[in-house]
């Protein structure tokens, strides 16, 4: 079955044709970036570019980089405040007229990488890390979703949230060395560890391919390993969650 999967961020809203069987792309991947005002109107109208981009008519999948629960929005993160409440479900499928499923982002990527990638039969508790804009994360154990697990919403210092500190976006704007930075990533794997203690932490997301040059600062106990699905697991998970919500 092929179904369309978009993977929303706050820089960029991407989408791509999946092969529901194989977890493989079957169209090129497909972006548009997101709307500077991050808001939910504007936000629906480039979805909808998307699907029609492919002339898409069938169910979507969608990952989004909030809180979500039974499609919607619970926190805004990096989103423009009007997201809070929001059905997101309802909206995305009223501007589209097609059925929408709505996933946390990083529970999505964590669907594909524990579907088609090094994270299947993976048993006990896997934590899957998105390292992007924020820092996501998704929970499973012993293969099944357990939803909303959002470690990057963990204060930290003076920060409100330590994603506001050791985010690829923080990298990026502060011009962080890969060592620097690494060590902030390793302070936050630090606070995972000690707070829900799992059995293998996996990394997503576009930083994740890159997992040689600043592995050498990532010094936890348990064993951290790259998704190699980098951004493309977004919008593999997406796809795969339409089939967990019929």
């Amino acid at each position: 079955m092929e179904i369309l999967g978009i993977d929303i961020g706050g820089t960029g809203m991407k989408g791509a044709l999946v092969d529901s069987e194989t977890g493989e792309l079957t169209s090129e991947r497909f972006r548009i970036p997101t709307p500077k005002s991050r808001k939910p109107d504007d936000m629906a109208r480039v979805f909808k570019d998307i699907i029609d981009h492919f002339n898409y008519d069938g169910p979507v999948g969608c990952g989004f980089p909030t809180i979500t629960k039974h499609g919607i929005c619970k926190s805004t993160s990096n989103l423009n405040k009007g997201w809070l409440n929001v059905n997101i479900k309802t909206l995305f499928s009223e501007v589209s007229g097609l059925p929408v499923t709505v996933v946390n982002d990083a529970d999505a990527a964590g669907y594909a990488v524990m579907n088609y990638g090094i994270g299947k039969g993976e048993g006990g508790l896997v934590i899957m890390i998105t390292i992007g804009t924020g820092l996501g994360s998704g929970a499973f154990y012993n293969g099944k979703l357990i939803p909303n697990f959002e470690l990057g919403q963990i204060p930290y210092k003076k920060h409100r949230k330590i994603e506001k500190w050791a985010a690829a976006s923080v990298k990026k704007r502060k011009n962080l060395s890969y060592k620097k930075w690494g060590k902030r990533f390793n302070t936050f794997l630090e606070l995972v560890e000690v707070i829900v203690c799992p059995d293998l932490i996996i990394l997503g997301g576009g930083t994740s391919k890159h997992f040689d040059k600043f592995e050498k600062w990532i010094t936890v106990e348990t064993p951290v390993k790259a998704s190699h699905l980098g951004n493309h697991a977004g919008i593999i998970g997406a796809a795969v969650a339409v089939l967990h919500d019929t």
